[in-house]
């Protein structure tokens, strides 16, 4: 069970870093910005966001999308399924999928 579980969190791994060159070229920002944008009020912090999360975090970054800025996060759910969400920044809420 603990060799599924660790085979599991390794693959999602795997998914989510294949995704980050695709999520930089639609306007991420570094982890100086974001965490700028955290300091001004334009987002809440991420770890705000992971609490009303539908499983565990494997990457997120912070993006420019839906006009304003949105968390892109691969989560880690039931069963080994991994799902790309986007939460809005400024609310925490799940805003696609």
């Amino acid at each position: 069970m603990v060799t599924l579980r660790i085979s599991a969190v390794l693959f999602a791994t795997a998914l989510a870093l294949s995704g980050t060159g695709t999520a930089l070229a639609q306007g991420c920002l570094s982890p100086g910005e974001a965490r700028q944008a955290v300091q001004n009020g334009e987002a809440i912090s991420l770890s705000q966001v992971r609490g009303n999360l539908p499983g565990d975090v494997v990457s997120a970054q912070l993006c420019h999308g839906g006009g304003g800025l949105v968390y892109v996060v691969n989560v880690l759910g039931a069963g080994g399924k991994v799902e790309r969400l986007q939460i809005d920044a400024r609310s925490g809420a799940i805003a696609g999928r």
